[in-house]
């Protein structure tokens, strides 16, 4: 799949006279030869016109942070081009590939209230680029031959071109597409000295309809095999089309259209991935013929077959280096045969497979008598394999259930893995091999139409989820009557950035363009978890081209320490703590070669005991010294007086960030008294000022500025100082500016994430569900540093429940992983989900249905909380009822339950979850903002305040305060940036808080001007706005105001206000789980969300959107995978998947409460960034909930452990049937895990 998605980075290409997306990441520019390129720039702009499909997505609020914007219009535009009226199913097909933050999806699909289509201006066919002429002609092309510092690119025109060449260069690569190739050399520092692109040659292009099959060209790439394949399919027989409809199915879910416009069939085979979805369908499928030709004259051409012997070894196949592969024939079925293929990934859609596979059976004439039988599996085996012993027992047989008990034994026997395969998750993986086989039995059954019983009473199963309507959004919200047209305060105004966003205008800070002279940086990390530095060897870098230094800490002019509890360094010395702790940095010239010489640094170490997991942590006693507790009543007494107690555990995985923009950051040393200016993607502006101490200046000499972020969900407001102090220090040694942005792999294995945890609790509760006790310890993996762990978990322990008795404790535990940090939630959200875990449980456990025993639990209006805050304003239970309703909860929980009666293989499970979510930081003197606001002497307004902007909306948000406190239209104001010479001492844009404190600040600041002018608008009060700033020109008012909320919060005493007033919300979810493969689909959620009266609904309720999303990603998607040793296997997209466009709910309604205005924040609004995330939980637990009624149907009733995610590895073998219990996992102790739960 793709490796990374970038700002503008999907392109079209236009070649054969049509359109193709591609990803610019991936594409050699090399390749570009004789085809036409578009970018989102070449079509359309802010200065002349911008091209509706530009428009469209920045008036329907489907632009936020805008980093992914450029793909998501590229991907429209295209397909627009190609079919001016698609279908929804084309729609969804386009955006398969696009990576985006989840704030961003919803609006991207839907349409609404919130704008006014008739405002779009209409396609107008002169503004499309036109086609070069230049390209039209047919003359036959020349061979091309492109020469790098060490890699040599050559394109032939013919074949016998292509083999001249590959008898030079018998080890060359032959690369069509790079989606392989190209991670390989970014990635695994492999190095090709020859690349030949056979692209070109027309007979690997071509498609030859055969009596036996269809022969593709070993160059034809996946889409145009899709497409022939769909043509043929739509007029053969089905009986003929068998093995096509399984090869479209595979390419269904195959990556998105980026790669498979591009990537080649040849390609696919001679990769010999042994988790690829094409090769165990093509070795299935019967005989497929392989001709390949050599340019020995003794071998010449010669046809192979893909068969048992066609795969060596890990990414062998029997094919010599000196041949090429040709062309691949895709046989037709017969008639009596039949085909199947099947793939489980940990996301539907854009996702490599974890097993896959190709089935076929064919049957002796007019008989279910197996004639022939052969089934393939991917991810099983270092190839793809074939089921050999299992196939030659059951050819012969009839097709029956005891064929089926015995094929199932035997795959459990021949599709065995050792406990530590490569990859985990080995239980699940054997597992799907029998389910596969089943769902194939079930399948071939029906086709034969004979009523055959299987194991259970069944209901046919297909390979997918049942089918739903055309997905459906629906939101809610209103302007308050009477308000006047030109109050901009609560309207759906589009995020101020969006147009610039939409056709890649907006500057981000690696747009700035490079200085003169200007160093590249690349940071050189550990690659043990613990270990002594015994020696740093930087000598063979030197021989880079464009080096010009090695920088460590004795390069350090100021103090090498730094961290929120300065207990982290700039660069190690001695000691490395984590796996990718910070040892040194290269700089060089260009980026590509401060890359190769940091590969060559060389480190030795001496290697220490790692601490890698919680659990390692609690039996070390290795925790960060400072333990929270919160108490509340006599618990002891709460035990004895209730009927019934319940202990348990659960596991919350953590989460990476995955702003779309990764960590950046551009040094620009000024030259005298130590001066600097630091470009960053920021959300902490006075933490990155910091970074003064390490270069020995006071804080005046550091300007840091903002323009706009890629995204931060938490993950820049502490971590990015990390990078930027070094680069900092780079920039202070040479005296160049020197600038530097991550890559993902890069990022994902610094910047740490949000905390996994272990909660354990133990509830007393009375028959009716009433809880009256509480005792629970949370444990959360913190890393190597403190940085943000002390976070607020103890204060939503409760969720939104009244627990008379409480005993908590919060403990962090001090590993070597790299420390993890604030995301959007800040431990709330896993203190809420052991709440709704143990919730969830003790209403199994009383026989209650759980939304009664919820309501029952509900905090009241005036209640105090475990923390003793008296809640006001408690609008939770408006919430629940009012989403009760909407979701026609009762009647479709009948609904349900009638389904999974109906259904062995299905299930449907709804949950109603509330949130209740304190806003404020709980340090008290960070709830202060200031802002700047300068009239110039035409009227117009420069705003400035404290915040920064990450695509939530602030500075829009902004903007319409200052519009309504000044009484002027929002056209007269401007945000240009933010930075620390203009704000200072700002406090993070985090926690929530930012409209508040900055909303107030700009409120307080405009107030002043107001009263300055006032004297002025006495005078002549029937002047405009204008007039008054004249009149006013030698009073000009330039003023900076704060704002600071009275809170504060002892956690020894349990006394105080942590927080300045709450969010609440409730979420009803419906889903829907393949118990076989244990995949499952969000049918449905309703979200009823009090965020006061909103300052701007449209961006609000993207931020319900985006929140829940990310929250769905958390609690049933994204998970960190590490090695026993500390080193974390997930740093990209490729193995770490964070939600995709067909994640979201088919069916997804969002409501604001009315009339609920918020006397504590500015214009009555509340925050609205984090409290949604957790209704997602709903989602958990209605996959709980039909995982239930799975285990009742195999007999079992009793609670049991789901810790989260929710993956469809845990769903599947949560769901115990007959095939997890032939698949019994390895003893723990008896052999050494892939990876481990940290």
């Amino acid at each position: 799949s793709a490796w990374q998605c970038a700002q503008a980075n999907e392109m079209t290409l236009i070649y054969y006279f049509s359109h193709h997306t591609a990803n610019a990441c991936l594409f050699p520019v090399c390749a570009l030869h004789h085809v036409a390129v578009t970018t989102v720039e070449g079509i359309g702009n802010t200065k002349s016109r911008l091209h509706p499909a530009q428009e469209r997505i920045a008036k329907s609020h489907g632009s936020q942070c805008g980093f992914c914007t450029p793909g998501i219009v590229m991907s429209m535009y295209t397909l627009l081009r190609n079919k001016p009226e698609p279908k929804m199913e084309d729609i969804e097909d386009a955006f398969q590939g696009n990576t985006r933050s989840s704030a961003e999806m919803q609006h991207a699909m839907m349409s609404s209230s919130l704008f006014n289509s008739s405002e779009f201006q209409p396609l107008d066919p002169t503004q499309e680029p036109i086609f070069p002429p230049e390209l039209m002609s047919n003359k036959q092309q020349k061979q091309l031959c492109f020469r790098g510092e060490r890699v040599m690119w050559i394109q032939p025109t013919t074949l016998k071109e292509l083999v001249a060449l590959k008898s030079q260069y018998p080890n060359a690569k032959l690369v069509v597409g790079n989606t392989e190739v190209g991670i390989e050399m970014r990635l695994k520092n492999m190095l090709y000295p020859v690349i030949i692109a056979p692209a070109w040659i027309s007979e690997m292009n071509a498609v030859q309809h055969t009596e036996t099959g269809i022969t593709f060209g070993a160059a034809c790439t996946l889409s145009s095999v899709e497409e022939v394949l769909r043509k043929v399919v739509a007029e053969l027989p089905p009986y003929k089309a068998e093995v096509f409809q399984a090869v479209l199915e595979q390419l269904r879910w195959f990556a998105g259209p980026q790669i498979r416009n591009v990537a080649a069939l040849g390609g696919n085979i001679m990769t010999a991935s042994p988790i690829s979805d094409l090769n165990p369908v093509l070795m299935a499928s019967g005989i497929i013929h392989l001709p390949l030709i050599s340019p020995c004259s003794t071998e010449g051409k010669r046809t192979i077959t893909m068969d048992e012997k066609f795969f060596t070894g890990y990414r062998k196949t029997i094919v010599k280096p000196e041949e090429i592969l040709l062309s691949v024939e895709i046989p037709y079925s017969k008639k009596g045969e039949y085909f199947s293929a099947f793939k489980q990934a940990s996301r539907r859609e854009d996702d490599i497979a974890i097993v896959t596979c190709g089935m076929r059976v064919l049957f002796q004439d007019g008989t279910n008598r197996v004639e022939e039988i052969k089934l393939s599996y991917g991810g099983m085996a270092p190839t793809t394999v074939l089921a050999l012993k299992t196939c030659k027992e059951l050819t012969g047989r009839d097709w029956n259930e005891k064929l089926l008990q015995d094929a199932c034994r035997l795959l459990a026997g021949e599709m065995d893995l050792s406990p530590s395969a490569p990859g985990g998750m080995v239980d699940f993986r054997r597992t799907l091999t029998l389910s596969f086989f089943f769902k194939f039995y079930l399948t071939v059954l029906q086709k034969l139409s004979k009523n055959h019983n299987a194991l259970f009473a069944f209901h046919p199963v297909q390979d997918e989820l049942s089918s739903l309507e055309d997905g459906e959004w629906r939101i809610s919200w209103e302007v308050p009557r009477g308000q006047a047209v030109e109050d901009m305060v609560g309207r759906p105004l589009m995020h101020v950035s969006a147009a610039k966003q939409a056709c890649g205008e907006a500057v981000y800070c690696d747009d700035i363009p490079h200085y003169e002279n200007e160093l590249y940086l690349t940071l050189v990390t550990s690659t043990k978890a613990h270990a002594k530095i015994l020696s740093v060897d930087a000598s063979e870098a030197q021989s880079v081209p464009g080096f010009v230094c090695f920088v460590s800490a004795k390069d350090v002019p100021g103090s090498n320490i730094t961290g929120i509890a300065n207990d982290e360094t700039v660069f190690a010395e001695d000691v490395v703590t984590c796996v990718g702790h910070i040892i040194g940095a290269v700089l060089a010239d260009t980026q590509e070669h401060s890359r190769r010489a940091a590969k060559v640094v060389k480190i030795k170490y001496e290697e220490l005991k790692p601490i890698v997991t919680i659990q390692e942590a609690i039996e070390k006693q290795s925790f960060l010294k400072s333990i929270k507790r919160i108490n509340k009543g006599d618990v002891k007494k709460g035990f004895e007086e209730s009927d019934h107690i319940l202990e348990g555990e659960m596991y919350l995985g953590g989460q990476e960030h995955f702003y779309l923009e990764t960590h950046c950051t551009l040094a620009v040393p000024k030259g005298e008294d130590g001066e600097m200016e630091l470009f960053v993607s920021t959300q902490n502006l006075m933490k990155t000022q910091f970074t003064a101490n390490a270069l020995g200046v006071p804080s005046n000499r550091i300007v840091v500025r903002v323009k706009r972020m890629g995204g931060g969900f938490g993950g820049k407001e502490t971590r990015n100082t990390i990078l930027t102090t070094v680069v900092a220090v780079a920039a202070f040694k040479t005296g160049r500016p020197v600038r530097c942005m991550l890559d993902r792999d890069e990022d994902m294995l610094i910047s740490g994430g949000r905390h996994p945890f272990l909660g354990r609790y133990k509830v007393g509760f009375m028959k009716n569900g009433k809880v009256k006790s509480l005792e629970v310890s949370y444990y959360g993996n913190g890393g190597n540093s403190v940085d943000l762990s002390y976070g607020v978990t103890l204060l939503h322990l409760d969720n939104s429940y009244n627990i008379p008795n409480v005993s908590s404790v919060g403990i962090v535990c001090k590993t070597n992983l790299p420390s993890n940090t604030a995301f959007r939630g800040f431990g709330g959200p896993q203190g809420m989900m052991i709440a709704e875990c143990w919730m969830s449980d003790l209403a199994r456990k009383c026989g209650l249905p759980p939304e009664e025993v919820r309501k029952l639990n509900l905090y009241h209006e005036g209640d105090l909380t475990h923390f003793n805050q008296k809640l006001e304003g408690f609008t939770l239970r408006r919430c629940w009822d009012e989403c009760l309703s909407s979701s026609s909860y009762h009647a479709r929980k009948k609904l349900i339950e009638e389904f999974n009666k109906q259904n062995r293989w299905k299930k449907r499970g709804m949950c109603i979850i509330p949130t209740k979510f304190g806003i404020s930081f709980t340090v008290p003197f960070l709830n202060q903002a200031g802002a700047l606001v300068h009239v110039y002497t035409d009227g117009s307004v420069l705003l400035t305040h404290g915040g920064t902007e990450m695509g939530q909306g602030l500075h829009t948000k902004m903007i319409q305060v200052a519009s309504r406190s000044l009484g002027i239209p929002t056209s007269n104001i401007y945000i240009s940036e933010t930075s620390t010479n203009t704000v200072p001492n700002t406090s993070p844009t985090a926690a929530s808080v930012s409209a508040d404190i900055n909303g107030m600040a700009i409120h307080n600041a405009c107030q002043t001007i107001l009263k300055r002018l006032e004297p002025i608008k006495q005078s002549n009060p029937k002047g405009s706005w204008e007039d008054w700033i004249k009149a006013a020109y030698e009073n000009c008012v330039s003023l900076s105001a704060t704002g600071i909320p009275d809170l504060g919060y002892d956690f020894e005493k349990n006394e105080g206000k942590p927080f300045c007033y709450f969010s609440y919300g409730v979420a009803c979810s419906e889903v829907e789980i393949d118990c076989l493969t244990g995949d499952h689909k969000n049918i449905r959620t309703d979200i009823v969300m009090d965020v006061g009266t909103s300052l701007n609904p449209a961006i609000d309720i993207g931020q319900i959107e985006g929140a829940f999303v990310q929250g769905l990603g958390l609690f049933t998607m994204e998970e960190l995978r590490y090695s026993p040793e500390g080193n974390l296997y997930t740093r990209g997209p490729g193995m770490y998947k964070i939600p995709a466009f067909g994640d979201i709910p088919t069916e997804f309604y969002v409501s604001l409460l009315r009339d609920c205005p918020n006397s504590k924040a500015v214009y009555s609004s509340k925050a609205v960034g984090e409290p949604p995330l957790f209704l997602s939980a709903s989602v958990f637990y209605a996959i709980k909930d039909a995982i239930y009624s799975a285990r009742k149907d195999s007999g079992l009733t009793e609670p049991f452990r789901l810790d989260s995610p929710a993956t469809p590895e845990r769903i599947r073998n949560a769901c115990v049937d007959i095939f997890t219990k032939m698949c019994p996992s390895a003893e723990p102790g008896t052999f050494k895990p892939w990876s481990v739960r940290v």
